[in-house]
């Protein structure tokens, strides 16, 4: 599948359309549908395409399996979630910019693969593949990055972090990374299996790019699989390889790194 189809010409317009052209997402067994995790307009976005969709499954990044389990289908309350998934805890964006996309499917099953700090920890000391447990190997997390993906990828988290981080904390970043999307693939998979599809991911840009997110570990894992990709911009700004790149609005942020400039 091509990288970036009639991603580019969206892009020039430079507005985002009022409802996504969904037509070529129908048929994948998998889509993700990524976002800038506190962009509205990423989010109502998402919200219309898994309305005509209709999936039977959706994986949440920002869930764990025990948070997504509490998930039911009385999804109208967005407060009386909230509390439910202890969303204000969770350092994710405000709820009220995801309730939506649960509620735009209200009977379809909720799948988790959030990776918490202390789990997070945990996989720095043990290592990403002990972390992860059975088919580690077959998720990609047991052998090493070419050398040169290796180096791009510390590179990436080191701009993430405001070059801030040591050099020698950037390969476990990357292999959280790495772990991240080995999870979020696995989530998918238990997801197609069980429900038969198709599967909506609700994740970071990062992780739905086809150059070293999870549709790189789903093609490992299942080579068949049907997965499309999509990539949400703001304004002309966006960083990797989708199949779809739908254009978004700019959101007016404070620079992340501006505290630690200014301390």
């Amino acid at each position: 599948m091509k990288h970036l189809i009639f991603g580019l010409a969206l892009l020039a317009t430079g507005a985002a359309a009022a409802e996504p052209d969904v037509s070529p997402l129908q048929g994948a067994e998998v889509v993700l549908l990524g976002e800038v995790h506190d962009n509205p307009g990423h989010h109502q976005m998402q919200v219309a395409a898994v309305a005509a969709l209709k999936p039977r499954a959706l994986v949440f990044e920002m869930l764990t399996a025990e948070q997504a389990a509490r998930v039911g289908e009385e999804r109208g309350d967005a407060e009386a979630m909230a509390r439910e998934l202890g969303w204000a805890a969770s350092g994710w964006p405000d709820f009220s910019m995801y309730h939506p996309i649960f509620t735009a499917a209200p009977e379809t099953q909720v799948y988790g693969a959030a990776l918490p700090r202390e789990a997070a920890r945990a996989a720095l000391r043990e290592g990403v593949a002990a972390s992860f447990g059975e088919n580690a190997e077959l998720y990609g997390l047991t052998f090493k990055l070419p050398e040169d993906v290796q180096k791009a990828r510390e590179a990436e988290q080191a701009a993430a972090h405001c070059d801030a981080l040591p050099a020698e904390l950037l390969p476990g970043m990357v292999d959280l990374q790495r772990l991240r999307d080995a999870m979020l693939a696995r989530a998918a998979i238990e997801a197609l299996d069980a429900t038969g599809g198709p599967v909506v991911v609700i994740t970071g840009n990062g992780h739905a790019r086809r150059d070293g997110g999870v549709p790189e570990v789903l093609t490992r894992v299942r080579n068949a699989l049907k997965v499309v990709s999509v990539g949400q911009a703001e304004g002309d700004r966006i960083e990797g390889e989708y199949d779809l790149v739908w254009p978004g609005p700019l959101v007016k942020r404070r620079d992340p790194c501006e505290t630690l400039r200014e301390g």
